[in-house]
This record gives C-alpha cells, structure tokens and sequence, in this order.
C-alpha cells in the first residue's frame, strides 16, 4: 500500500463570484449585497426578498428557511459554490451558521493531522532504508502510482486555491509535499528514472507556486487557464490509464486508453477555449480536472478491494491503524464540505472515509486481522460523526430534518 493510495480529498476538487439565488414569489424584486460572515469563509451575492411568501418560518429552529443552490457536478468549478443568506435573517440564526462555519472550517484543519501521522512512516522507513544502503527496498514502491496521486493533489489543490478554502489548501499542500518527498526517496534509490523525477519536480515547482499566487490574487489569469488546461489534459489521460491497469493480467497491458483519453482531453479543451463547445459543456471542461482527480482516489480503494478479492492473504499486510487515520482525516472533511453545498468535495470525502477506511476494515476483520472491540469502535465512531455532521449543518441552516442537508446538496432546494 503506497502514500498516494492513502491521500485525502478533500478534496473532492474553483471561484469567481457566487451562484446567485433565486427566490419564488409574485412581483418579487431582488438586490444584490456582498456580505462577510467570518475571517474563513465568505458568503456573496446576497437577494433580499420584499415578498413575505418568499420565505417560510422552520417551526422547529424557529428561523427562516434559506433557499440556495448546492454546487452541482457541472458547476463545480463556479467559485464560492454557495454562501447566500437572506438580510432579514434574525440574529440567532446567523450566529448559528458563523458558528458552524468557524468549527467546520476547523474540523478541516484537524484533518492534517491524520493525513500527517500517516503519510510520515513511509518516508521515515525509505530513509533508513537509504541511509542503510538498501536500495532495493524502495523499489516495492511504485512511482507511477506516486506520480498518480502527487497529481491528484496537484489538481486538489487548485480547486480549493481557487475556492478559497484555506483549510483544504494546507491538506492538499501536505499531500503534495510528502508525496514529492517519497518521490525524491525513490529516485535516489534509482527506482524513478532521471528525466521522469526532473519533469515532476518542475511541475511540483510550478504547481504550488501558480496556485498560491492565484490564491492571493497576484496571478495572471492567462497564466491560470494553461494551469487548468494542463491538469485537465493530465487528469483525463491519467484516469482511463490507471483505471485499466487495474486489472491487468486479465486484460491485455497496454498505454492505448491513456493514449485514447489524452486526445480526447486536448480536443475537448482546444474547444472549450475557442468557444466552439455548448454552454454547459464548457462548464463541464471547467471542472473536470477536480473530479478527475477526486475520480482518481475514488478509484484506488477499488484498486485495493480487487487486490484483496484475489489476493485474501495480503490483506494481513495492511495497517489497520493506516486504515483507521484515512478514514478519520476524511472523515473531518465531510462536514466543510456539507457546509458548503460541493458535491464533488462531500462525494469524495465520504468515499474515502466509507469504502477505503472503513471498508477495508471490514474486509480485515472478516479475515480476523482485527479484533471484534477495534472495528466496533472504528463502526460506532464513523457512523455517529456522520449522524453529528448532517445534524449540525441542518440546524445551522434552520432545516427540520437532518436528512435535508444531504437532499439539498444532492437534488438541490
């Protein structure tokens, strides 16, 4: 099991102004406020109602309902997915909704901690393997499967740059780093070619530099669009390729989908670009790199479930303990993402947390390679923070129900 197979999401997974919201009501007329709720996280594009019909009071919370749009799958790169809030809130209310911003804000923050404890022993052990003199040792990590998730941080990474969620950016940060750090393992010990590690350590150079500075706003926006054409290119190639690896020897080893998608990729962008491409297609370009690379982690769990199908004994060769720090770093992810109504970031989450952490452990403790109390616990402590997350995020939005969170992000208002 490599670090890269191990990486979080968060995922997973973009900004200009907001979405606006649209509210039902006769004769209804609108103005657009810009209004700041916390130091982290903003909300834009306010509409204040003059028809009373167009909200309705929760009985239950005792506060209006708000209406807004969640970040849908082909709108995931629209900037600020949706922070809306009606001025004629009352002041209760917007304090719950500050309050659950600052604590799930911090919950991503936590996640680093997770993400860290357990990318750290990989790098600690080909050290002393290096220093040691044991090459060879390294070579049972593969690079490519580390260029492949190095990638998915990379595209990670400016998705939420470009977002503005600064918590997510550092665990992006981390895995990019640790996972460069591996890799610079690995070509000192022979096993990653030369020329591949050069051309990796530049776009690692160029990655991080381009997305903080468009973080920070001192960035071209030329510039910013042949960053994203580029890791669209390299997410559409890389994804078909890894995919079909997967299951070789039962079929044929071969470069040709990865071949396949990378024209694909080019065509599609070159088009986007010159606007020969349907609305909603363009949108679909714009942000496919982040579920490309959300797409990527989502696939390395199957990778794992189909290895431990085959191959029942490894499964006593993974780390329970590894399993259990993925499952909790995502895990804190999963509420920032349900705050902010982004479905790739939510979807991406709860799958790491869900089919790789805990869905391994299932499979380790049907093979009694854990014990019955560890992966009850394990059970009990996901389930129950899921349950606080949905619960939480409905009553800082003023829903009656815990399930309505979710139906939003989903199905919308």
């Amino acid at each position: 099991m490599t670090v890269a197979q191990v990486a979080a999401l968060g995922g997973a997974p973009p900004l200009h102004t907001s979405a606006t919201t649209k509210y039902s009501g006769k004769n209804a007329s609108f103005l657009h406020h810009h209004h700041n709720l916390s130091k982290r996280s903003h909300f834009y594009n306010l509409k204040l109602c003059f028809n009373s019909s167009c909200s309705s009071i929760n009985p239950i919370f005792g506060v209006k309902r708000r209406r807004f749009t969640p970040n849908l799958s082909l709108e995931s790169d629209i900037p600020n997915p949706l922070h809306q809030e009606d001025t004629e809130l009352n002041e209760q209310s917007k304090k719950n909704l500050q309050q659950w911003d600052s604590l799930t804000a911090k919950f991503a923050g936590a996640a680093n901690v997770p993400f860290l404890l357990l990318q750290l022993p990989q790098i600690v052990l080909n050290a002393r393997n290096l220093i040691a003199g044991n090459e060879a040792a390294l070579f049972a990590v593969p690079w490519l499967g580390m260029f492949t998730g190095l990638l998915g941080n990379l595209s990670l990474l400016s998705y939420f740059a470009k977002k503005g969620e600064t918590e997510a950016m550092i665990v992006q940060t981390l895995g990019v780093v640790s996972t460069y750090a591996v890799i610079t393992q690995l070509a000192m010990a022979g096993s990653m070619p030369v020329p591949q590690f050069t051309a990796t350590s530049v776009v690692v150079a160029c990655g991080l530099l381009i997305n903080f500075l468009n973080y920070f706003k001192l960035l071209n926006h030329i510039i910013w669009n042949f960053w994203e054409d580029f890791i669209t290119i390299a997410g559409l190639s890389a994804l078909p390729q890894v995919m079909w690896s997967t299951f070789v020897p039962y079929v044929p080893n071969s470069i040709l989908p990865g071949i396949i998608s990378f024209v694909i990729a080019v065509v599609a962008v070159v088009m986007a670009r010159m606007g020969k491409l349907p609305e909603k297609a363009t949108k679909f370009v714009g942000s496919v790199s982040g579920w490309t690379a959300t797409l990527l982690f989502m696939w390395m769990p199957v990778a794992q479930m189909w290895t431990n199908f085959l191959n029942p004994e490894n499964i006593k060769g993974l780390s329970s303990f590894s399993m259990l720090l993925a499952m909790m770093g995502n895990g804190l992810l999963i509420p920032r993402a349900l705050f902010v109504k982004d479905l790739m970031w939510f979807t991406g989450s709860c799958w790491a947390s869900f089919f790789y952490g805990w869905g391994n452990l299932i499979c380790m403790y049907l093979c009694a390679s854990i014990s019955k109390e560890f992966f009850l616990a394990a059970t009990v402590g996901l389930f129950v923070w899921t349950g606080y997350s949905l619960w939480s995020d409905s009553k800082a939005y003023g829903h009656g129900s815990p399930l309505t969170s979710l139906k939003v992000l989903l199905f919308g208002p």
